[in-house]
């Protein structure tokens, strides 16, 4: 006679740490229409401001005050960097939220999801599964902008050093590293937004909440930095460190910016992880 105290048997050759996936998980999202749209979206933007630049003529610098905007047409290096500075704020914000924040929403919305967790796929794997490819899929979408603004940037502007608005250059090999190295940070900055995002979508039904929520809160962070009024208090919100990428196309790069800015996004959304499952965890499964 068996009591409470056996351990419940499981099918032969089950293992749940093979359930759901990553491959499997990773073509479903690639599939879907949002993730096309959005991709489209990213790698049209470079375009966008060809043209904008192209008829405009070339960006002069307002009261003799150059800034990197000014410099886009430089080389296709700065071009990369311009399409950076002007989508790191928001537009970059979207696809994180998106990808992160409609991946356990929509299961939910379709009513698949009770389906997956009979499947059986334990919830900590379920959730483990989304989140990678989820946080995957933002850092593709992050990649794709200035790997192809570069491509057309060079195609129009021609490869060479990145030009600095405060004056000196960049040598071509050394600014695809800083690039690369701003591509990084401007991941992790967003890591807050992804982690608001799914910890939204693991608590609602509906994707478009957990998406615009989390879109929301980031433009409420992006406000609150602006008063000056708050003073050293604003250390604490990650929107004041989103740009802190600037030092590192320096000719000589401050780093502490960066350091304490990915400390404050890693520490925020470690928090929004550990409460996304922990919440999943005991929540009552009727979708």
């Amino acid at each position: 006679m068996s009591t409470l105290t056996e351990p419940a048997e499981v099918a032969p050759g089950y293992r749940a740490g093979r359930t759901l996936p990553l491959r499997v998980e990773l073509i479903r999202q690639l599939k879907r229409r949002r993730t096309l749209v959005m991709g489209a979206i990213l790698a049209v933007l470079p375009f966008v401001l060809l043209v904008a630049f192209a008829i405009g003529g070339d960006p002069s610098g307002r009261d003799g005050r150059v800034t990197l905007m000014d410099t886009a047409t430089a080389s296709g290096a700065n071009f990369a960097a311009v399409n950076l500075f002007v989508s790191a704020g928001f537009l970059l914000v979207i696809p994180v939220a998106l990808f992160c924040g409609d991946t356990v929403a929509s299961e939910a919305g379709w009513s698949s999801l009770r389906y997956l967790l009979a499947a059986p796929v334990p919830r900590a794997r379920l959730l483990w599964s989304k989140l990678v490819v989820g946080l995957g899929t933002s850092l593709a979408a992050i990649v794709l902008l200035p790997l192809v603004a570069l491509v057309v940037g060079t195609a129009a502007y021609g490869w060479g050093p990145l030009q600095i608005p405060t004056g000196g250059a960049l040598s071509t090999g050394t600014a695809a590293q800083r690039l690369a190295v701003v591509v990084a940070y401007i991941f992790v900055s967003q890591l807050v937004t992804a982690g608001l995002a799914f910890w939204l979508s693991t608590r609602t039904d509906a994707p478009l909440g957990a998406v615009g929520g989390a879109v929301g809160l980031t433009i409420v962070g992006n406000v609150l930095d602006a008063v000056t009024a708050l003073g050293h208090w604003r250390d604490f919100l990650p929107a004041h460190w989103q740009f802190a990428w600037a030092d590192a196309v320096q000719p000589h790069p401050e780093w502490s910016g960066m350091v304490q800015g990915t400390a404050v996004s890693v520490t925020y959304a470690l928090v929004l992880f550990a409460l996304a499952f922990r919440g999943f965890a005991r929540k009552d499964i009727v979708s």
